[in-house]
């Protein structure tokens, strides 16, 4: 359908502007009217509001839609559903009050799609950067189950839950970062200016240098001639990396590659399945059947490999096999957690205790993500101390050796 551009005025007189998609300028003036908006101009435009005026520049310097702007919207609208205020009144009131202007331009669009007939779960589909494929999915089961407003609440604590694990696994990831990016600059800066400066030392006293001096200065030599290649190089290394990775097996190895790192390895497993049981929980308790459940869960974790297990799990309950049966081969549970989901499905209570093993990953994902500095630390003192030694060796040792000559002189 074409698309077409209005002016408009709401009920208090104040000028209002954007983009809508209708048959024709008669349909867009109805769904105007409609809202208790009265039109002042329509005209057609072959762009949407997001294309509009100010071009790219604009949508590259605005502000974007966060994930706590949909986590706050997600309670709001909660609570404003559960106080019986009508949806489209309800999205009115927080597009008013809604202090980002492109997360309001998402409401009106979600608006005006649902006064031209369309469900707030497709009107959310038109938007995939802001609302994900498990956000759409659920609000789709709220409003097939009628149960839309607690579909919203657990929402809203699922996102609560994400961002709370996203900020101390950054938190945890913040000072071994920094030490090692201090490494780094500091291997950069004695390439390109300590050892250069030895070298000069070095070339007047004439004599032979210790294997690791001559490495150093070879090394240092090539850094400062060919820099630019060494650039080139590691650019080309990264735009092989994303390329590789945007494959779908790339992205598939690369998956199982994060979850075998030492250390890190492991928390990214326990948060991808703790992420995969509260979501497959969340699922469960609105009232999604098993298979479903796991085809929609699949799509959340954000981890290709485990997401492969996830949809091999699903089809072996399409085949009528249990969960437990099914989960055993995917090779990524614990015995306790298998445990615990034999006894879900023995019990009926499986919702509650995917909630169980959610917590128990949560648990154990904030223990390692406490003691993570810790296990890093001893690893980057042996870096740091392999450093001095190789400068030690490769620097100072001709000095020494030079000093030892002219003292037995």
């Amino acid at each position: 359908m074409p698309f077409f551009a209005y002016k408009a005025r709401d009920a208090r007189g104040q000028l209002m502007q954007g983009v809508l998609e209708s048959t024709d300028s008669n349909a867009v003036a109805d769904q105007l009217f409609n809202t208790g908006i009265t039109p002042v101009e329509i005209v057609p435009t072959s762009k949407p509001l997001s294309e509009g005026e100010g071009g790219w520049w604009k949508g590259l310097l605005e502000e974007k839609v966060r994930a706590i702007d949909v986590q706050l919207f997600s309670r709001q609208l909660y609570t404003l559903l559960k106080s019986g205020v009508p949806i489209m009144r309800g999205l009115a009131g927080l597009q008013e009050s809604a202090t980002n202007k492109a997360f309001s331009r998402v409401l009106q669009d979600l608006r005006e799609s649902l006064d031209a007939g369309r469900e707030l779960s497709a009107a959310m589909r038109r938007h995939p950067d802001v609302f994900s494929t498990f956000y759409v999915n659920m609000v789709r089961v709220g409003e097939t189950t009628g149960r839309l407003e607690d579909v919203f609440l657990r929402l809203f604590d699922h996102l609560e839950f994400e961002r709370d694990m996203r900020a101390r696994v950054k938190s945890a990831l913040r000072y071994p970062s920094f030490v090692i990016i201090a490494i780094a600059a500091a291997m950069l800066v004695i390439n390109l200016f300590v050892i250069p400066a030895f070298a000069k030392v070095y070339a007047g006293f004439k004599a032979e240098l210790p294997l690791m001096t001559k490495i150093l200065i070879a090394t240092s030599n090539f850094t400062v001639q060919y820099w630019y290649m060494i650039l080139l190089i590691a650019a080309g290394m990264v735009a092989a990396f994303v390329w590789w990775v945007a494959t779908s097996d790339g992205r598939y190895r690369w998956d199982r590659m994060k979850l075998r790192f030492p250390i890190v390895g492991k928390i990214m497993l326990k948060a991808t399945l703790s992420r995969f049981a509260r979501s497959f929980a969340l699922a469960s308790r609105s009232g999604v059947p098993i298979v479903q459940g796991l085809t929609v869960v699949a799509q959340t974790v954000d981890n290709t490999y485990i997401s492969s297990r996830i949809e091999q799990m699903r089809d072996g309950v399409e085949r009528g096999e249990s969960i437990l049966r099914t989960a055993v081969p995917a090779g990524v549970f614990t015995p306790v957690v298998l445990q615990m989901i034999a006894v879900g499905e023995e019990t009926g209570a499986l919702d509650d205790l995917m909630d169980e093993i959610a917590q128990m990953y949560e648990r154990e994902v904030d223990y390692d993500l406490k003691t993570l500095s810790s296990q890093i630390e001893p690893i980057l003192i042996v870096c740091l101390g392999v450093l001095v030694l190789v400068l030690a060796l490769g620097v100072f040792l001709p000095i020494w050796d030079l000093g030892s000559a002219a003292m037995k002189k």
